[in-house]
């Protein structure tokens, strides 16, 4: 009898693909502080897994949105919720799915329409989640409609970043794009004007935002130090800087994304 052929083997890129597939799926975050998991409560968006409270947290947290509570002692919250041990965690700890906002052109389309200035933030390997915590908290008050980062060099949902957020996680889009600079293309191509910030720009950015008045705008900036990458600069349509008084140096990456919202939001 012939011997049957087996099933084709798969290519390598098929099976890496279903493992990642496979890993995201299982992924989960634990966020914690009052603040991040009250907001993460009241979101529909957020799958919810696991909610480790104290009793007294149980009391300042109101609203559990249908979530069952397990209680525990707060000389042991440590062992019933796996946190870093310096974690300020204010005896509420709560384990998700990372949020789902959908792609990048169904979020900005979804996000922007109507504004008078549709507004976004796009961050090249930028990788402290301190930092994009503040950044997502300054892009929600200056009304920015996302921040988009690279998948592979930028960092993921975490209780810090959370925490660092003050809620506005729960609110703004925070979108990891496979590939930076065909994000910000597909910018390009829906309208966007890309505005790198950088030390070197010939332009400061409130003259140049007065020359765009109206204008979609996407905020590029860069990490700490490296700043953002060649290919990165060279995406953008301008590169402007952020006015100094007298020979300072430069700003914090989320200081500077702070004044360059609200200088556009202002423009």
């Amino acid at each position: 009898m012939a011997e049957r052929p087996g099933k084709p083997k798969k290519p390598t890129w098929v099976i890496d693909k279903e493992r990642a597939r496979r890993a995201s799926a299982a992924e989960t975050v634990w966020l914690f502080g009052l603040h991040a998991v009250r907001d993460a409560l009241a979101n529909p968006r957020r799958e919810k897994l696991r909610l480790v409270v104290t009793q007294n947290a149980v009391d300042r947290l109101g609203d559990l949105h249908g979530v069952t509570p397990e209680i525990t002692d707060p000389r042991v919250f440590g062992k019933a919720a796996p946190l870093a041990p310096d974690s300020v965690h204010q005896g509420a700890a709560l384990e998700v799915k990372p949020l789902k906002w959908g792609g990048l052109s169904d979020v900005v389309l979804r996000e922007a329409a109507g504004e008078k200035r549709p507004l976004l933030v796009a961050l090249d390997r930028v990788t402290d989640p301190h930092n994009i915590g503040a950044i997502l908290r300054s892009a929600e008050v200056f009304g920015a409609r996302a921040v988009i980062a690279p998948a592979r060099h930028s960092a993921p949902e975490t209780g810090a970043l959370a925490k660092t957020a003050s809620g506005a996680l729960e609110r703004q889009p925070y979108l990891r794009v496979p590939n930076l600079a065909e994000a910000l293309s597909q910018l390009k191509g829906m309208g966007f004007t890309l505005i790198g910030l950088d030390g070197t720009g010939t332009s400061p950015l409130p003259d140049l935002l007065e020359t765009l008045p109206g204008r979609a705008v996407c905020l590029v900036l860069g990490a700490e130090g490296p700043g953002m990458r060649d290919l990165t600069t060279k995406s953008c349509d301008h590169v402007a800087r952020i006015p100094f008084a007298a020979d300072f140096g430069s700003l914090n990456v989320s200081n500077a994304a702070a004044v360059a919202l609200y200088a556009a939001s202002m423009a």
